[in-house]
């Protein structure tokens, strides 16, 4: 039944317990408002008052019947008393202070131990402007004398103490003595008068409070200043103050957490920047110019990618301003060899015997890391954009921090008479050759005067001096000199490879050619680090390219057959990364393969490499083809086995459109060569559009011109001696536009190399050929079945050799070389009497191989070659 259909007495009695539960909820919900309000007020503000006293309660209790007629006091009997968090931080506070000195009494030091963490962190909780509450100041200064006390009884009367309390007041010990030293201010006074001390009546300062600024005062509200009050503050939540005086602890406590997990170096290098504003002795500022520059380098520590630029900037700024405190301040040294100053409360200062005072540190370190991140962030920028230039100026002011580097090491070395470790100046040395040996002449002289320029007129250099350095050249010769004489291992090796390099790249071949022959790397390069052999492969490069230049065809193809041979000039120039098409090749490889990249700026054009390696191949190829297609009986020889592959393949072409592409051209001239049609193979070669890459283009493009009509005078008359029995010398300058004088010195030299048999007839002006007894067509198929019968012995008893590991005895194998030896013999003895004339002879005869030749391929002799 309901309760409005009850009695009077119940229905009173229950609106009664109703209205007391709806009560004391009302009780509850205002004591939870009051609470939060004076948590609110916290830090010196206080509540503000209610203004509607005597309307009967607030919230939902003066809807309720009879909330009005209460009483205050009836009020006070049922509302509990409400603490801020201040006092309760207090009261444990408090607490924990009586559980210290119930500790205490019973010697029980590992509680003591454990309490006073707590103590600490809830002390800190309490302070205000770097002040502690004098509740703890005065625990841990009584405790402190504790601490001594039983430290003297233990020394009069020892006592053993459990393992735990042992422990507990080495713990004390060790503890108190770090944070006493923060607070030792307030202890002394402490110590000086306990009373006055405790009984003073400074009250920390309330903070103050805000304004009321109206909702719609924009004025008002523009005078509030957000950051009032606040102060930096820990991990733990303590006031942290930076000064003069407490720049080394806050370095010490950076550098102890360097390395750690979770530690954020970003807000470190901002409070290190903090400190070096406030840094006033010579002394800090060095400290902590060092330490910052440490921690950049941190941030780009990781493989990933290169360090921020922004960081890299700063960093070159910062090293930049500690040379310049070191070049300032001749007191002090920065070394790598220096002793660690461990106490941080005084400067160290000049030891007796001594003129300066040394501070551990890598100037050259940083130089070498700067200019490394740089390479890094040159490689992982697109080349082809704005930005890649924009990065490459800070080179620059590289160059010039390196320059500045080399002569603080120079000046500590000679005005402070240091011993300063020959490693470094060598290696700050080879960075400076590094950035110069690759660049012309002009870019070299720019960014030497410049980095003069930013060191000073008066600064002198003994490595290289500015009288000397009249020239980049003679830059280039003094440090590699310095080098090759100072160093050893690699950075001599480095050294000589660059000077090379450079003399290749100013057309000085020969005397870059002499000097890598005496230095004997060749023997030894592969004993080197990977990066020294491209360094190695990038100077032979540049030597084949510079006698290329010069004329020296043979010289050229010579020299860069070993690189462009191969077929892997990216793998090989360190210019890209080629995957091989069965190989399987690790994440790790991977990444170590494209950190050896070089930046652009450092590249060989690949294409212009290409085009001057087959040209030369060209050159040479063309008329031995010729040689050996019209002289079966000659040894064919092969001089690059990459330009026949691509000749081949460009002769099986059923249908050959017009040249498109590097390739194509030198194929196409080649073709035209070998049929006599010098014009047109030199048509062919000056459109190559690569060529204006080059300096003095059109010397070059005259060169190959020259070379392209001799060549093709000596493929004529290896392809047509046979058909002639005298040629004029005016018919063939007229045919190929060279000087008679030139033309007589070309075939000259072809007899004297036994290329040719002829006789010169200088009276008349006429070549005589001579003509020998020509070989019947038995006679060369017996020459060709001989050849290949003996190669196929050779190659069964090297396979032979192969599967049974060398088990053959020695016996056997002597007699297999003595019966191809045998047959050798007896295959020249029939050469000599039926050839008769030698080589001469076997040149004359041949009608039919020229014949089969000549329907194969327009040339006649290539054809016969190519399909030989």
């Amino acid at each position: 039944m309901s309760r409005f259909f009850r009695g009077g007495d119940d229905s009173s009695s229950e609106s009664s317990s109703d209205e007391e539960e709806l009560y004391s909820d009302d009780e509850q919900v205002a004591n939870v408002e009051d609470e939060s309000e004076e948590e609110s007020s916290e830090g010196g503000e206080e509540p503000e008052e209610e203004s509607s006293d005597d309307e009967g309660g607030a919230g939902a209790s003066r809807f309720l019947k009879g909330a009005a007629s209460d009483s205050d006091e009836s009020d006070e009997e049922v509302r509990t008393k409400v603490k801020s968090a201040k006092h309760k931080r207090f009261d444990e506070l408090e607490g924990i202070i009586k559980l210290i000195e119930n500790a205490k009494k019973i010697d029980d030091w590992g509680s003591i131990a454990t309490e006073f963490d707590k103590l600490t962190r809830q002390a800190a909780k309490l302070q205000d402007a770097g002040k502690a509450p004098k509740l703890y100041i005065r625990t841990v200064a009584d405790l402190e004398d504790f601490m001594n006390e039983t430290i003297a009884k233990q020394k009069v009367t020892p006592k053993k103490m459990n393992a735990t309390s042992a422990r507990g007041l080495n713990a004390i010990k060790q503890k108190l003595k770090k944070h006493n030293k923060e607070h030792q201010a307030q202890i002394d006074a402490y110590r000086e008068d306990n009373d006055d001390f405790m009984e003073s009546d400074e009250e920390e300062e309330p903070m103050p409070v805000p304004k009321k600024v109206a909702r719609f005062d924009v004025a008002a509200a523009e005078t509030v200043d957000d950051t009032e009050g606040f102060a930096p503050v820990d991990k733990r939540g303590k006031a942290v103050q930076y000064t003069p005086e407490s720049i080394f602890k806050h370095l010490r406590s950076i550098l102890e957490s360097r390395g750690k997990k979770n530690t954020d170096r970003v807000e470190q290098i901002k409070v290190m920047e903090k400190l070096f504003e406030i840094a006033v002795t010579p002394y800090q500022k060095i400290r902590v110019l060092l330490a910052i520059i440490s921690t950049r380098f941190d941030l780009g520590s990781g493989t990933a990618g290169a360090m921020p630029l922004e960081h890299w900037t700063a960093a070159e700024k910062e090293l930049s301003t500690l040379l310049q405190v070191l070049d300032d301040s001749d007191e002090y040294v920065v070394v790598e060899n220096a002793e660690e100053w461990d106490d941080d409360e005084k400067v160290p200062t000049v030891k007796e015997g001594e003129k300066f005072v040394k501070v551990p540190g890598s100037i050259v370190s940083f130089v070498e890391r700067l200019d490394d991140e740089l390479m890094r962030s040159l490689q992982s920028i697109d080349p082809h954009t704005s930005e890649y230039i924009e990065r490459l100026q800070d080179e620059g002011a590289l160059y010039s921090l390196i320059f500045r580097g080399m002569l603080y090491y120079e000046r500590i070395q000679k005005e402070q008479s240091l011993e300063v470790p020959q490693d470094s100046i060598n290696r700050i040395v080879m960075r400076r050759l590094e950035h110069i040996y690759f660049k012309p002449s002009a870019v070299v002289k720019i960014i030497e005067e410049s980095a003069w320029n930013s060191s000073g007129k008066d600064v002198e250099s003994t490595i290289t001096p500015r009288a000397a350095v009249a020239k980049p050249e003679d830059l280039v010769q003094i440090i590699s000199n310095y080098l090759f004489n100072k160093a050893e291992g690699i950075i001599r090796a480095r050294a000589m490879l660059c000077h090379v390099y450079f003399l290749a790249l100013h057309g000085a071949y020969y005397k870059a050619r002499d000097m890598s022959l005496m230095s004997h790397l060749q023997e030894t390069i592969p004993n080197f680090d990977i990066q020294t052999q491209i360094l190695y492969n990038r100077t032979i490069v540049q030597v084949g390219l510079c006698a290329f230049r010069m004329g020296l065809v043979y010289e050229a193809q010579n020299t860069l057959q070993e690189v462009c041979g191969s077929g892997r000039q990216k793998e090989f120039l360190a210019q890209g990364v080629m995957m091989q098409r069965h190989a399987q090749v690790s994440p790790e490889q991977e990444r170590l393969e494209k950190q050896r990249q070089l930046p652009f700026h450092m590249h060989i054009n690949l294409e212009l490499l290409e085009c001057v390696y087959l040209t030369c191949s060209m050159l040479l190829e063309i008329p031995l083809l010729a040689q050996t297609g019209s002289s079966p009986d000659v040894k064919k020889r092969v001089i690059s086995k990459t330009y026949r592959r691509m000749l081949e393949y460009h002769e099986r072409q059923i249908f050959t459109g017009p040249p498109e592409n590097t390739r194509d051209h030198v194929m196409q001239a080649s073709k035209a060569l070998a049929a006599g049609e010098w014009k047109k193979a030199t048509s062919f070669i000056h459109n190559i559009k690569i060529w204006e890459l080059m300096p003095n283009a059109e010397e070059i493009k005259q060169m190959l011109s020259k070379q392209i009509q001799e060549e093709g005078l000596r493929t004529y008359l290896f392809t047509y001696a046979p058909f002639y029995d005298t040629l004029s010398i005016p018919t063939l300058s007229e045919m190929f536009e060279l000087d008679t004088v030139k033309v007589a010195s070309v075939i000259m030299k072809m007899m004297s190399h036994e290329e040719l048999s002829a006789s010169l007839d200088n009276t008349a002006g006429t070549v005589i050929f001579h003509k020998g007894v020509e070989l019947s067509r038995l006679q060369g198929l017996s020459l060709a079945l001989s050849d290949k019968a003996s190669a196929l012995i050779e190659t069964n008893e090297r396979t032979l050799e192969h599967k049974t590991q060398g088990s053959v005895n020695a016996f056997e194998r002597q007699g297999g070389r003595g019966g191809r030896g045998g047959r050798g013999r007896g295959r020249g003895g029939r050469g000599r009497s039926d050839g008769g004339g030698g080589r001469g002879g076997g040149e004359g005869g041949g009608h039919t191989q020229r014949q089969a030749g000549g329907t194969q391929f327009t040339g006649g002799a290539l054809g016969a070659a190519v399909r030989g």
